[in-house]
């Protein structure tokens, strides 16, 4: 079809087909970014946190009376005596905190001794003993697990930190950028002063804040800590942990009435928890998408139809002159699509401009390739849909009632 005279005739009515386009270009402005969001909400919630999610839980035991240092010592290790040796546990740990908990412990490390600067590195902080890495299941991808003699309990009124660490593969790049080799026995500072000696390198251990920008930096410290609030993180051979955990729980129970066991609760549950912010965001998101690209497609619908009825008589010389309906359809068809091209590229336009901006504002990730393109094709086949019932319509004019009307 000969897009010349459509387009002449468009002209004469410019307000409808103006506001239609400004519409779709604003509809895909607004999806391709809400889209951009959506995605690194999404890859945010999919990430992997370094647990063996599905096979851990923890569960916090609250102690009613005050125990002196050596008895709470005493408590925390028949504890974890008593949870390993349950048929089924894999590994156990006492720690201060675990991954997307929301709650934890953080520091700044340097390579150089003296008060922090604007160099320092901050760190998610772990107390573990030498079951920690088993426990968390993490890889360690270069040196070593902590031994046993390595694992110290906190002294009371001394706030010295212990002499080694296991941190991060994402940590270890942040504090030795320009180092290509291994950082194993390197020697970083903590507390300003206290130099600790790297003797791990651990694959991925996420912080307990996910929604921090150094999640993926975290350090383990060999040193368990006491006090009447004990939190245990348990990991369990595979299947086992929904079946063992109400079992742990009356065990520990049981096992002290001077105690209350609480805040038990599985991976998947922290995780939901964690991101739930995310994910209300993306449903709220796709709900506005949707919206808009139904009200545009209404829109369209709603112009068409007001074309057709205005251009009855017009509609009907034509199929009275021969014009076919599939012909009646096309000239439609065609119509919108110049409108939705003129959108789609404004729109186009409109995408980039406002992705920049929002990348230099919010950090976000620049849009992929391939969003701007499915988005367009998305939008013109909403319009074309939109067209379709309207331009049937008009094809099955009668030509005999359209000359008569006035």
């Amino acid at each position: 079809m000969d897009i010349g005279p459509v387009w002449r005739a468009m002209l004469k009515n410019k307000a409808g087909f103006v506001l239609i386009a400004l519409q779709i270009a604003v509809t895909m402005t607004i999806m391709v970014n809400a889209f951009a969001i959506m995605q690194e909400r999404a890859n945010n919630v999919g990430r992997e946190s370094g647990l063996d999610e599905a096979n851990t839980f923890a569960l916090a035991s609250a102690w009613f009376d005050e125990f002196d240092r050596d008895l709470m010592k005493i408590r925390i290790d028949e504890d974890l005596a008593l949870i390993r040796g349950v048929p089924g546990v894999r590994s156990a740990v006492a720690s201060n905190s675990f991954p997307l908990r929301q709650g934890g412990w953080s520091m700044s490390l340097q390579t150089e001794p003296g008060s922090q600067s604007p160099d320092s590195i901050g760190s998610a902080i772990y107390f573990v003993d030498e079951y920690g890495l088993d426990t968390f299941a993490a890889t360690l991808i270069d040196g070593a697990n902590f031994t046993p003699n390595q694992v110290s309990w906190q002294v009371q009124n001394d706030d010295t930190w212990p002499a080694t660490g296991i941190i991060t593969e994402a940590l270890a790049k942040e504090i030795f950028p320009d180092e290509e080799g291994s950082v194993v026995g390197k020697t970083i500072y903590i507390n300003d002063n206290d130099p600790v000696n790297i003797i791990g390198v651990i694959e991925r251990m996420q912080a307990p804040w996910p929604g921090w920008t150094g999640v993926e930096r975290t350090m383990l410290v060999p040193q368990r800590r006491y006090s009447d609030f004990q939190r245990y993180i348990i990991r369990t051979e595979p299947g086992y942990r929904d079946a063992l955990m109400p079992e742990i729980e009356a065990l520990l129970a049981n096992s002290s009435k001077d105690r209350l066991i609480r805040d038990v609760t599985t991976m998947e549950q922290v995780r939901k928890l964690a991101y739930v912010g995310d994910t209300a965001m993306i449903r709220i998101l796709t709900f506005v998408v949707m919206l808009l690209t139904v009200i545009t497609g209404l829109g369209i619908v709603g112009l068409a139809s007001f074309n057709v009825s205005r251009r009855t008589r017009q509609i009907g010389i034509r199929r009275a002159l021969g014009a076919t309906k599939p012909a009646i359809v096309r000239y439609f068809m065609t119509e919108n699509l110049i409108v939705s091209a003129i959108g789609l590229t404004i729109g186009g336009i409109l995408s980039v401009a406002l992705n920049m901006v929002m990348v230099e504002a919010f950090s976000l990730e620049p849009l992929a390739w391939y969003v701007i393109p499915i988005a367009m094709i998305a939008l013109l086949m909403v319009g074309q849909a939109a067209v379709a019932g309207p331009a049937r319509r008009a094809s099955n004019i009668s030509p005999a009632i359209a000359t008569r009307s006035s």
